[in-house]
């Protein structure tokens, strides 16, 4: 693997998709594929070498594996089957260096300068039973490959055989016959017959092949995610465009909400195939699971994103002279290759479910991130283990939300205002080191501790009184915030408030209810009430104000939670507070609120998959040791299949996070993304629960406290909690809406 200090920079990275697409979009019809003929094909063939595109993989210093999948996501675009891939394989498997034969190092250096096309076939080694399986006697080749892309075009052939070998074949030598195919209705594929064909060979190691065979996988993913996102920008701006009954179909909450799924699908595609080529060229050790974990991902949601750019364009799309049938085709086709999610999905229900338990893969963070994770792991088993932690987790959930003493433990460290800056007594530490912190603390099953959204109000909003005041309160760990904004008519539609702040010489007299506040026990509420009736819009009335829970007139109606908390109702009968206590100016309560908002849900969706993801740990483990009627349940087939799915899911997940976080250190959290990350963690959380009882079965429903529950009853609770996450901080529909229309641009 090349050394990742030598590869080309995220700039030079722009400048080459910009030139490859570029390129296609002048050579390469909207729609078509490459299937014209072997002369139009070499001629294509010539111009891409001539570009550079089939010597990448060869020097680091011009491209490893991010820069194949960037060219087979513009192929993916432009509809374009030329076999690059092939030349990449060919590259990156070091064959060039290993190559002693003159006329194999004649054949590869041809192929560099355009002069050679050599597509590549993996045979035995494909994962598809349908791709062939030729056998090499005495260097002669016999047997059929298939599903050949650019054989029209191809010089050579190179084919991999048992050894394992690979095997250098004329296109013109004697024993060769090529038949031109269709698949899905889309030309460009052959299947390839050899009959006694002369060869040159050279000999590799299995584990070359095998990751040969992986890098080709992503690289298929790769270009079908390609194929995948020009159909889906084409039915956005046809969404914008196609009106009916009077009005473009993109307001439509339908459409909205079914292209913001797409754009979820489409996000997570592209970052887990991204961060799969990146841990290649770094030499990361695990850089297979991840490329597993995209595979898998891409093989599911690529198709339905393919459905549903259909479904919007109607019968518009269902024509052959329209361009979204060829993509279609070409993701159907680009997932199945080398056996697409099938070998995939066993690789990663291999990590979880083998002998040897283990984790899902930690994330390099950099270098202060990476040393404080550890400083934190080991403050938290001094601090956070043995019977402290023991004794912690035996009360049942309502009471194992919060713990007042490792609050002020975690305090002392000084890690709450991690993100602070340093004249508000904080660490300035980045986003990074924040994901740190959440990594371990959930994998400690720690209680949460301080008040991050009160906290960002107030530096951002408050006067310096109310910084002085109460920034250290919470900086210390000796202060928590509940936060008042829901009221009976009142939820997602915020701007609707009713509650009522009425001016009174130095106070506000408040009036009102708030309803499912979940952190009504602590010291302060974050409340949002209207201090002007007759404001145009509504929401330029609304106003913020620190509400002390111990004001007269407050009163607490608690009820108890689907998931095993609290929650309260908490009603407002004439409490004065001190006009000192506004957070903002009066009337510019939306504006801190929303804001506010915004940050929080830059990483709850991280919050939320670290919970998936410590979930699916323990569950794994507990598979591991379980029989039934005398099998072991990890080796029962339908378990590792959604293990496997469950995997690539989170590992999506995962890669919205750490997406967020690098936002929010470039200064910026679009609310579109931040939707995308919160909407998909949260229904994710929902899917491991489904999931994970259809593999237990009615054991996983018992309760924390009956006899036999499982992981202490956290199965079937999770499921329960699982539903919070997709309503509050604002409900996935909302988010839906808010991905639609801010970030996709449709007509609101």
């Amino acid at each position: 693997m090349p050394n990742h200090d030598q590869l080309p920079t995220d700039e030079e990275r722009d400048m080459l998709r910009g030139s490859v697409r570029g390129f296609l979009g002048q050579h390469i019809a909207g729609a078509r594929t490459v299937d014209a003929g072997r002369q139009t094909e070499r001629q294509l063939w010539k111009q891409l070498a001539n570009l550079g595109l089939t010597a990448l993989g060869t020097d680091p210093g011009q491209g490893g594996l991010r820069e194949v999948v960037i060219v087979q996501e513009e192929l993916g675009r432009a509809g374009c089957g030329s076999p690059l891939l092939s030349a990449a394989l060919l590259n990156l498997s070091g064959v060039v260096e290993q190559a002693n034969d003159e006329r194999v190092a004649a054949v590869l250096a041809g192929m560099h300068t355009g002069d050679h096309c050599i597509p590549l076939a993996f045979g035995e080694f494909d994962g598809d039973r349908s791709a062939g399986r030729p056998a090499l006697r005495s260097d002669r080749l016999t047997g059929d490959i298939a599903f050949v892309e650019g054989a029209e075009g191809a010089t050579h052939f190179a084919v991999f055989t048992a050894g394992p070998v690979l095997t250098i074949v004329d296109a013109d030598a004697p024993g060769v016959m090529i038949e031109a195919a269709t698949a899905m209705h889309l030309g460009g594929q052959s299947r390839v017959r050899f009959a006694d064909a002369p060869t040159v060979r050279v000999p590799l190691n299995k584990d070359g092949v095998d990751n040969l065979v992986a890098i080709a996988r992503l690289g298929y993913a790769a270009r079908a995610y390609g194929a995948a996102r020009r159909a889906f920008e084409l039915a956005v701006a046809y969404a914008k465009e196609r009106k009916q009954f009077g009005q473009a179909i993109g307001r439509f909450q339908a459409i909205q909400h079914k292209l913001a799924n797409c754009h979820i699908d489409l996000q997570g595609v592209e970052l887990t195939i991204g961060s799969a080529a990146k841990q290649y060229d770094a030499g990361a050790r695990d850089w297979h699971w991840f490329a597993a974990a995209a595979c898998v991902l891409a093989g599911d949601a690529l198709r339905q994103v393919s459905l549903e750019t259909h479904h919007t364009f109607g019968a518009i799309g269902y024509s052959e002279e329209h361009e979204a049938p060829r993509h279609f085709k070409r993701i159907h086709l680009d997932v199945l290759r080398h056996g697409g999610a099938r070998p995939a999905r066993d690789e990663l229900a291999d990590r979880f479910l083998g002998g040897t338990p283990d984790r899902l893969p930690e994330y390099d963070l950099g270098p202060a991130a990476n040393e404080f994770r550890g400083e934190v792991r080991a403050w938290l088993l001094e601090h956070w283990s043995g019977e402290r932690r023991a004794a912690h987790q035996q009360l049942p959930f309502a009471e194992r939300e919060y713990d007042r003493a490792f609050a002020l433990d975690l305090g002392r460290t000084g890690w709450i205002g991690l993100a602070w800056r340093k004249h508000f007594g904080g660490q300035e530490r980045s986003a990074f080191e924040q994901l740190a912190l959440m990594e371990e603390m959930e994998r400690a099953e720690a209680p949460r501790a301080g008040a991050p959204v009160q906290a960002a109000m107030l530096q951002v909003y408050g006067t310096p009184e109310q910084r002085r005041k109460y920034l250290p309160e919470i900086l210390n760990g000796k202060a928590i915030y509940g936060m008042g904004y829901s009221e009976p008519d009142s939820g997602s539609d915020l701007a609707s408030l009713r509650t009522r702040a009425v001016r009174d010489g130095d106070h506000y007299v408040i009036n009102g209810q708030k309803i499912w506040t979940t952190t009504y026990w602590g010291e302060y509420m974050l409340l949002a009430a209207r201090t002007n009736p007759d404001s145009k819009p509504a929401h330029a009335g609304i106003s913020m104000f620190i509400v002390p829970m111990d004001t007269p007139g407050i009163t607490i109606q608690t009820s108890t939670t689907m998931y095993g908390g609290t929650f309260a109702n908490v009603f407002y009968d004439n409490v004065k507070v001190p006009a000192a206590n506004m957070v903002g100016d009066e009337g510019n309560g939306w504006k801190v609120l929303t804001g506010a908002l915004a940050t929080e849900r830059g990483f709850i969706g991280g919050g939320i998959v670290l919970k998936v993801a410590h979930a699916f740990e323990l569950l794994c483990t507990y598979l591991r040791g379980v029989e039934t009627d005398g099998k072991p349940m990890r080796l029962d087939p339908i378990v590792r299949q959604k293990i496997g799915d469950l995997a690539a899911r989170i590992e999506s997940g995962r890669q919205m996070m750490l997406y967020c976080a690098k936002q929010v250190d470039s200064g910026e959290t679009p609310p579109h993304d931040a939707a995308a990350s919160k909407v998909y963690s949260g229904e994710l959380m929902e899917r491991f629960g489904e999931v994970a009882l259809d593999i237990l079965g009615l054991e996983a429903t018992l309760t924390e406290g009956s006899p036999g529950a499982i992981l202490r009853g956290r199965i079937e609770q999770n499921l329960r909690h699982s539903l919070m996450w997709v309503i509050s901080i604002g409900t996935n529909e909302i988010q839906r809406s808010i991905i639609a229309q801010r970030g996709l641009g449709l007509p609101r």
